[in-house]
């Protein structure tokens, strides 16, 4: 299953996700690495020390998923700006300007 904007598939299945009991709002693309974290943490009694590994897979996994939504994001509001501009006849003022070589 893949959500549309995501270049990230989902590999965990609802089935396994409600069988671990993960919540709703965290069933996302990496929830398939929050199954066996949240495991280790209940086998090793949420000792921060231990499942080092397992959450920082995790973490990187979520933090990958929030930058492609800013960059998406971005775009978004890049396109809108240029649609503004070209609606009132103004282009906006590129950063490098081109010089009478090029």
């Amino acid at each position: 299953m893949e959500l549309p904007g995501s270049s990230k598939k989902m590999i965990a299945t609802q089935e396994e996700m409600v069988e671990a009991k993960v919540p709703i709002p965290y069933r996302d693309q990496c929830a398939h690495l929050l199954i066996p974290l949240n495991k280790c943490r209940q086998a090793e009694f949420y000792l921060p020390w231990k499942c080092e590994s397992e959450r920082h897979t995790y973490e990187k996994c979520e933090y990958e998923l929030v930058m492609e939504r800013m960059l998406q994001m971005q775009k978004i509001r890049e396109q809108e700006a240029k649609m503004k501009g070209a609606q009132k006849g103004q282009f906006p003022i590129p950063l490098i300007p081109k010089t009478a070589d090029a």
